[in-house]
């Protein structure tokens, strides 16, 4: 454009020429700003990427040993409940009820974790307790009913010829054993609750398992049935000569408050044969202490200590289990019993342990308040004898 033309104009050309410079001098700083915010992006995400492998590098890593597994997801959620009462897990959770995992109680508290459970159980079996020798059944109902066939079918001989004659018809006798509602309540500070290095499944489990032993072994030894198992000592007793269905036979010493090897063997062999072979002896620790020094007639001790560790001492051959419910030697005491308890007596329970959990009743500490369903009683009056310290 000619000096001239730009003239005519009046002057008009300045203005777009800085017009333009302002565009492209907007476009260099928009063109920065992008330049910067991309660069910030990229820094996060190289960031996320780097906490990302951090993290993965970290789950990789063993397990420190102070460091809770928490298992499964029921055993988490059961966890929680149990630390700070979180049970909205507990109530999401949708499993089996056989499998003794069911969240959610009706009348409220939840069902133990599977593995707690089977802590208990497997502690209640190894204890001193009528238990270790009893019948032990599972049931889902409120009772538990033994069918016991305590007669014989009658039989005879007949050549092929022969008329036939009816046969006597076996009776058929039913034991009716009610389930009771057996509970304990340990209690922990929540400051320990908090800490998570405390194993609170372990703690909860032998406190229960503690209680429930104890609870248990005086039940079925002496129980009144009232709210509570049966005990075989509970029910009526009888001279074993004249032994009838309903009853507990016993054999007397013949001196009160005194035993004698005599009397013990005496008791042995009133046990028919069918229930010898698996017979045992249950007595408390005065009582084993008296019978350890009884000899037979050539100075032999009738008492042996077990061969290795863990088995049980025997008396004339048969294992003793010491039940320290059972009565002390006194005159006419029954403090011996011997018989096949497998048969014998039966320990019916519902498989399934509840736990609610209170943190109000006993402030600081948190009760937890832990149920169970468990009955017991004689299923076979013949499998049990009892030995009774007396002269008649």
């Amino acid at each position: 454009m000619s000096r001239t033309e730009i003239s005519a104009l009046g002057g008009r050309a300045v203005p777009a020429v800085q017009e333009v410079k302002q565009a492209i001098a907007g476009f260099v700083s928009e063109f920065k700003g992008f330049q910067d915010d991309m660069k910030s992006k990229l820094q996060q995400t190289e960031e996320r990427l780097t906490m990302l492998d951090r993290k993965s590098q970290i789950a990789a890593r063993p397990h420190l040993a102070a460091e809770a597994d928490t298992g499964a997801p029921h055993q988490k959620a059961f966890d929680a409940y149990l630390r700070n009462g979180d049970d909205d897990a507990l109530r999401g959770l949708e499993v089996d009820a056989k499998s003794m995992s069911t969240a959610v109680n009706g009348d409220g508290g939840f069902l133990v974790d599977p593995q707690t459970s089977e802590t208990v159980q497997s502690v209640l079996k190894s204890a001193v307790s009528i238990r270790a020798i009893a019948s032990v059944v599972h049931v889902e109902a409120t009772s538990y009913d033994v069918l016991v066939d305590h007669s014989d079918a009658g039989a005879g001989w007949a050549t092929e010829t022969d008329a036939r004659t009816e046969t006597g018809t076996p009776q058929i006798d039913r034991i009716s054993i009610p389930l009771h509602e057996l509970s304990a309540l340990p209690k922990a500070s929540q400051r320990l609750l908090d800490d998570s290095a405390f194993d609170i499944e372990g703690w909860l489990a032998g406190r229960i398992a503690d209680r429930f032993a104890r609870a248990e072994a005086e039940a079925f030894v002496t129980g009144d049935g009232v709210d509570k198992p049966r005990g075989f000592l509970s029910h009526a007793k009888v001279d074993n000569d004249v032994w009838t269905w309903g009853n507990i036979g016993y054999v007397p010493t013949g001196i009160d408050g005194v035993v004698t090897g005599d009397a013990v063997i005496d008791l042995v062999y009133a046990l028919d044969a069918q229930y010898r072979a698996n017979g045992c002896f249950v007595m408390n620790s005065k009582t084993a202490g008296a019978l350890r020094k009884l000899k037979d007639n050539d100075g032999r001790f009738l008492w042996s200590d077990g061969l290795a560790a863990g088995e049980p001492a025997r008396l004339l051959g048969y294992p003793v289990v010491i039940a320290e419910d059972m009565p002390d030697p006194a005159a006419d005491s029954f403090s011996v019993a011997f018989g096949d308890f497998a048969s014998g007596y039966t320990v019916a329970e519902r498989p399934d342990l509840r736990v609610l959990r209170d943190p109000f009743s006993a402030k600081p500490h948190v009760l937890f308040y832990a149920t169970k369903r468990v009955g017991g009683d004689v299923s076979d009056f013949a499998a049990i004898k009892l030995l009774k310290f007396g002269a008649a």
